[in-house]
C-alpha cells in the first residue's frame, strides 16, 4: 500500500491491496506450521505476558464471529494500525503490518519508534507479516509466530484470506457494521478490538477519555463550527481529499468543523479520491488540512489551483508533515487510541 513520502501514497497502495486481494490464492505451503528457527527466536523474544480479562468471548465480525477462550499471549496484528491498539491495552503483538516502510539501512522500525508508541514497544522488535502495498499476509511467517489471536480490524482482507487466517488461530475481523475497509468510526474499531483481548470495559474507558478531549477542543474553539474543512493529500499531480469517513476526516469534524460532503459522493465508496482540475472548487473551504511530506508539500504549494483557493490566499491552510519531523500526519492518519491524543493536540494547535 505504501511509498514512504506521503500518507496518501500509503492509502492508495492500501487501496490497490484492496482491488488484487482476489488474488490471494496462495496456499499455505505444506511446512507453514513447522517451526522456523528464525521467526521463532524473534517470536519468543517478543511474548508478552498474557492479558487479564473476561474469558471466555465471543466476537461478531464482518465474516462471521469468533470465540477467544482465554486470554491471548501470542497476537498477530494483520490490519495496518491494529497492532496500536493492541498495544494500548499492554500487550506487545508478536506480527505486525509494516505500515509505513522505513528509510533504507536505518533501524529499528519506525513503525515502533512514534511517539505515541514508542516507549510501549521499548525493545521488542515484532516479526513484519506483511508490508504496506503486499497483496496480502505471509501465511507462512504468522503460522510459525504460533499465535493464538489474530486480528484483522483496519484491513482489507475478504472471506477467502479470513479463511486461511482462521486455520492458523482465532481471527477477528472488521467489525460487522463496516461497509467499505477502513471507514468504520475508529470508536468502533478500538472497542472491537478491546472485546477480543478480554478488556472491554477498560477501551469503553479509554474511548471515553479520547471523546472527551474532542470535546473540550470543540468547546474550546466554538468557531470551528461555522467553518467548512477538508483534509487531502497531493498525489501523483493532483489534489486527493480524503472523505468524511475516513479517520482523517472523522478528527477533522471531531473537533468541531464541518466537512466537505460533496466529496464522499464523487469518491464513491472509498476513502479518498483524485480532483480534476474541474473540480478544485471542492475543496474551496473555510480550512484546509495537509497531510504530506516535505516534497509533495511544496510540490502542491506550486500548484496554481491550490495557490488561488481562497484559505490558501488567507493562510488558513495546515500544513502537517506525515512521516517526518514531529510525524502529526501519522498521528491523524492512525487515528488509534494511542496516536489519537497526540493527534488531537497538533491538529487543533494548527487550526488555531
Amino acid at each position: 500500500m505504501l511509498l514512504h513520502r506521503s500518507t496518501f501514497k500509503r492509502s492508495r497502495r492500501r487501496l490497490a491491496a484492496v482491488l488484487s486481494v482476489a488474488a490471494l490464492g496462495v496456499g499455505l505451503l505444506a511446512g507453514c506450521g513447522s517451526d522456523s528457527s528464525d521467526s521463532e527466536d524473534k517470536a519468543s523474544e517478543t511474548t508478552p505476558a498474557a492479558a487479564a480479562g473476561a474469558f471466555p468471548v465471543t466476537v461478531e465480525h464482518a465474516f462471521g464471529s469468533t470465540e477467544v477462550t482465554k486470554a491471548p499471549q501470542r497476537v498477530v496484528s494483520v490490519g495496518y494500525t491494529d497492532d496500536q491498539t493492541i498495544l494500548a491495552f499492554g500487550i506487545k503483538p508478536v506480527g505486525m503490518v509494516d505500515q509505513y516502510p522505513n528509510p533504507p539501512g536505518k533501524t529499528p522500525d519506525i513503525n515502533t519508534q512514534w511517539p505515541w508508541v514508542k516507549d510501549k514497544w521499548g525493545s521488542t522488535q515484532p516479526e513484519v507479516i506483511m508490508k504496506n502495498g503486499d497483496s496480502g499476509p505471509n501465511y507462512e511467517k504468522i503460522a510459525a509466530l504460533r499465535p493464538d489471536l489474530i486480528i484483522a480490524v483496519y484491513s482489507e482482507i475478504d472471506q477467502a484470506a479470513y479463511d486461511k487466517l482462521s486455520k492458523i488461530a482465532p481471527t477477528v475481523g472488521r467489525t460487522k457494521a463496516e461497509k467499505e475497509p477502513f471507514s468504520a468510526p475508529w470508536q468502533d474499531n478500538a472497542l472491537h478490538i478491546a472485546k477480543a483481548l478480554g478488556k472491554a470495559e477498560e477501551g469503553e474507558k479509554m474511548v471515553e477519555d479520547i471523546q472527551g478531549r474532542l470535546d473540550a477542543a470543540k468547546k474550546a474553539h466554538p468557531a470551528f463550527a461555522s467553518q467548512t474543512a477538508v483534509a487531502l493529500s497531493w498525489y501523483e499531480d493532483s489534489v486527493a481529499p480524503f472523505t468524511s469517513t475516513d479517520v482523517r476526516g472523522r478528527l477533522v469534524t471531531g473537533i468541531g468543523f464541518k466537512y466537505q460532503t460533496e466529496i464522499d459522493k464523487i469518491a464513491d465508496g472509498s476513502f479518498y479520491t483524485q480532483l480534476s482540475p474541474e473540480r478544485i472548487d471542492l475543496i474551496d473551504v473555510d480550512h484546509i488540512f495537509v497531510i504530506n511530506d516535505k516534497a509533495d508539500t511544496e510540490a502542491l504549494k506550486k500548484f496554481k489551483l491550490f495557490a488561488n483557493l481562497d484559505a490558501v490566499k488567507k493562510g488558513n491552510v495546515s500544513y502537517l508533515l506525515d512521516s517526518e519531523g514531529p510525524a502529526v500526519g501519522a498521528a491523524i492518519s492512525q487515528g488509534t487510541l494511542l496516536s489519537m491524543p497526540y493527534a488531537i493536540d497538533e491538529l487543533v494547535k494548527s487550526a488555531e
